[in-house]
């Protein structure tokens, strides 16, 4: 297995982190109107909460039914915003399935976008049917809510993969020369020989996990001892004289990245095997909601039960 012939330099791996905080700020900011969101729809919940929780006969006579009934101003609302939002989410598949798409932007962004979208569903889903799911649309509120639990374990594997910025899968020799790159920086900064630096971070062997839970298992097992591990050396290496208090910080990172590569080789093969499971089992409850809710819009445009028809 041989590195690639140009590796990036350690010193551009070592500054890495402050030429991209920018980049990292506006990343930050672009979640500030999800969050927004997130925030309006549980305060609409919370606000709504004696609607909710009144019985079925006492609604009509609520002061706030007319708002927050499924065919109400608020409630309706919220419906044809979890219809669009649900569309929306059906072209990330088309992102990844067809290349003439990639000037709309990288798969990874794409599945960061669909992930955090997606969290908001289950609230807009609530407050369209007033806490209440019955018939098609409760077997779709049900899919629906199985798909977005579903779609977060899929995202923790998803970043268990190396990929590049762009989202494509590193092959093994592009993540050795990531590997010795950053290897190559951390051992700059804190003046010591890559083996020495090698040795202090690769972490330990352990036995194989084969089936699912023993893979999930593993894969959070090594984030809590990575989390960990790194803080163990990042106070060791700040007692050290001569270093360069404020590369502590990036070097951390750099190290943070370097044991994170070293599990997902390991757990490489592991991890797409079970995210191709998670696949196949996420598409059906994907498919189930789309044709749940289809039926229920069609019916309700039909039947005429809506403020704007």
């Amino acid at each position: 297995m041989t590195a690639p012939s140009h590796p990036l330099p350690a010193r551009a791996v070592l500054t890495a982190p402050i030429e991209r905080r920018g980049k990292a700020r506006s990343a930050r900011w672009d979640g500030v109107p999800v969050t927004l969101l997130l925030s309006v729809l549980t305060m609409i919940n919370l606000a709504g909460a004696s609607y909710y929780l009144a019985p079925s006969a006492a609604r009509p006579r609520h002061p706030f039914h007319s708002f927050l009934r499924p065919s109400g101003a608020v409630g309706q609302t919220a419906g044809i915003l979890a219809f669009l939002i649900f569309v929306f989410l059906w072209l990330y598949p088309l992102r990844k399935k067809y290349r003439a798409l990639a000037f709309t932007g990288a798969i990874g962004r794409w599945l960061d976008v669909h992930v955090t979208v997606a969290l908001g569903l289950p609230l807009l889903l609530t407050i369209h049917a007033a806490w209440r799911a019955d018939g098609v649309i409760g077997l779709g509120f049900i899919a629906m809510l199985v798909v977005c639990a579903s779609g977060v374990v899929g995202r923790y594997l998803y970043v268990r993969i190396p990929r590049a910025r762009s989202g494509v899968e590193l092959t093994r020799e592009e993540v050795v020369g990531e590997r010795d790159a950053l290897l190559g920086a951390i051992a700059e900064a804190l003046h010591e020989s890559v083996d020495v630096v090698t040795r202090a971070i690769t972490p330990a062997e352990r036995a194989a996990a084969t089936t699912v839970v023993q893979v999930l298992e593993r894969l959070l097992l090594d984030d809590a001892r990575r989390f960990l591990r790194v803080r163990a050396l990042s106070n060791e290496w700040a007692s050290r004289p001569g270093v360069d208090r404020k590369a502590i910080k990036r070097v951390a990172k750099l190290a943070s990245r370097e044991i994170a590569l070293v599990d997902q080789s390991r757990m490489l093969e592991a991890t797409q095997r079970v995210f191709r499971f998670w696949h196949i089992a996420h598409m059906p409850f994907a498919i189930t909601a789309l044709l749940a809710v289809t039926i229920h819009v069609a019916v309700v445009v039909v039947m005429g039960a809506t403020w704007f028809w």
